[in-house]
Parts: C-alpha cells; sequence; structure tokens
C-alpha cells in the first residue's frame, strides 16, 4: 500500500512520419529507454492540421506478427484493412483492438471524407506484447465504438473515465486481453479529482493527450508529457487543472526476453527468421495496395 510516485516525466520526443499520414512522437522503445512491459511501444500523435486531399495519406501493406495493436483515435477518422477480411473507420473516442498474433497484413489510412475535408488529428498507437505461449494464436480483432465504451462517471460533474480494457471501480472494459492490463481514456473537467490504484509491480504511465493536472499533490504534468511511476505504492492521486484527456496505461509484465525486427515482436532470433521466412512465402495472407 502507499502512494506511487512519479519517477519521471518525458516531454515529446521529436516526432517523425510512418508513412505520409501519421506524424507521431516514439516515447518507446526508442524515445525514451521505458520499461513498460507488456507495453512495447507508444506512439502518440499530437494534435496536426492536414490540408484537404482527394488521395488519402497513410501507411500501405505491412505485416505483424507476435503482438497486439492499439490504435485510439482523438481528432480524425482512420479507415483500415487487413488480410483477415477486417476493415472499418475510426472515429474520434473510437478504439481498434488488433491481436497480429501468428500474423497479419495490414494498412491504414486516413478515412476519405476526412481526407477530402482536412482538419485536426490526433491519434496513439501502442503495441502490447504478447507472451510466449500465445504469440502464434490466431489473429483477430475488437472494434471498440465509444458509445458502447463503458464508462464511470466522476462525481460533481468531474467529467468520465472511459475503460477500454481492465476494471475500474468495477466498471470492466470491453477488450479481451492475454495479461492482466489496464488501460483507460480518463476525460476529466477542471477542478475534478480522481483515484487510481494499480499494483505496485504493474508498469504504469500517464499520457496527457490534452490539458494540465498535478499528481499526488507535487508533480504537474501537461499536454504532450508522458508520466512515468515508480514500481512502488499503489495509490495515484490527480487533480485536474485544465479540462484534460488522459490515456492511462498499466500492466503486469511479462517478463520474457524480446526479440524485435521491424513489424515482428518475437523472443528469440530463429523466430524473427521463421517470421520473415512465412511472411516471404506469402503465409501472411494477401491483402491489395
Amino acid at each position: 500500500m502507499g502512494t506511487k510516485e512519479v519517477l519521471n516525466v518525458f516531454k515529446a520526443p521529436a516526432p517523425h512520419m510512418v508513412g505520409d499520414g501519421f506524424r507521431v512522437h516514439n516515447f518507446f522503445p526508442n524515445g525514451f529507454k521505458l520499461n513498460m512491459d507488456p507495453f512495447f511501444l507508444m506512439d502518440f500523435g499530437s494534435k496536426i492540421e492536414f490540408s484537404a486531399r482527394k488521395e488519402p495519406r497513410g501507411v500501405g501493406v505491412h505485416p505483424h506478427r507476435g503482438f497486439e495493436t492499439i490504435t485510439i483515435a482523438y481528432h480524425g477518422a482512420i479507415a483500415h484493412h487487413d488480410s483477415a477480411g477486417n476493415s472499418g473507420i475510426i472515429y474520434p473516442g473510437d478504439v481498434q483492438w488488433m491481436t497480429a498474433a501468428s500474423g497479419i497484413l495490414h494498412k491504414e489510412f486516413h478515412e476519405q471524407n476526412f481526407s477530402l475535408t482536412g482538419g485536426a488529428f490526433q491519434m496513439i498507437q501502442l503495441w502490447i506484447n504478447l507472451p510466449a505461449k500465445n504469440k502464434m494464436s490466431k489473429p483477430k480483432y475488437q472494434a471498440i465504438k465509444q458509445a458502447d465504451m463503458p464508462s464511470f462517471i466522476v462525481p460533481n460533474n468531474g467529467g468520465k473515465i472511459e475503460i477500454i480494457a481492465g476494471n475500474y471501480n468495477n466498471v470492466a472494459g470491453l477488450a479481451q486481453t492475454f495479461t492482466p492490463i489496464e488501460l483507460y481514456n480518463a476525460r476529466l473537467n477542471k477542478g475534478a479529482q480522481a483515484t487510481f490504484n494499480f499494483k505496485s509491480n504493474y508498469n504504469t504511465g500517464f499520457m496527457i493527450v490534452e490539458g494540465a493536472i498535478k499528481i499526488n499533490n507535487n508533480q504537474l504534468a501537461e499536454a504532450n508529457n508522458f508520466v512515468h511511476f515508480k514500481n512502488e505504492g499503489d495509490e495515484i492521486q490527480v487533480d485536474v487543472l485544465k479540462d484534460s484527456i488522459i490515456l492511462i496505461l498499466s500492466g503486469e509484465p511479462i517478463n520474457e526476453p524480446i526479440v524485435q525486427y521491424g513489424p515482428f515482436l518475437m523472443n528469440t532470433e530463429a523466430e524473427i527468421q521463421q517470421a520473415l521466412s512465412d511472411y516471404n512465402q506469402g503465409k501472411f495472407g494477401y491483402l491489395e495496395e
């Protein structure tokens, strides 16, 4: 028991482009050397204005194996397709939870109507690692619309906490996970207070998407900051200084070796070689460019 103190507050690293449609700040693994296992990667697409365009910007066909990608939209809209036959549009507030696992081909672009009008675009993509025993399971897809997302209403007009995965104050999220994951969008109004509790060994972070908060009565965190917590204590107190959106992530570490090669996340070099071989042999299916 006790307070889970802040270890570091990180400002957004310099952005880079993924394809021609996603300008992202990679907080980890390359921006900062953080242990956020089972969260392997976080790309934060801070708010940017895209001009109108007939041909949608985005990322063409690419493979994934060994992990899950979670895409969360805040502004703009993203159209996606994969080689398992799934397709859809991620609108603001929606979440796309894709389990690549044994292998999938994927592409994602700005949605056609958004591309034609242009406008503000803001999103986050997470890579969540899978345990060795689940890395070669069957790919699957979970589309979670904001309208269907369970939420906890914060008292005194404090806003709401949307539960994507895990459980907050006895409200359970819809996403099915392979390991214990807590993932929430906290949409909190100025003056609100909220308390969060996570096991001391869980790796925990707050991505401040909008606004500003004070943590545990002493630590300021503002928009585009990532807050990394110590693996001690369990309780985090939040005071909201401006209307804020916070992506809250906490999870039980898998604690297995990781070998990454591009879009593959496996446990051994041999498994990476096998992934490359399977991909080159067309075993990830087919997806039209």
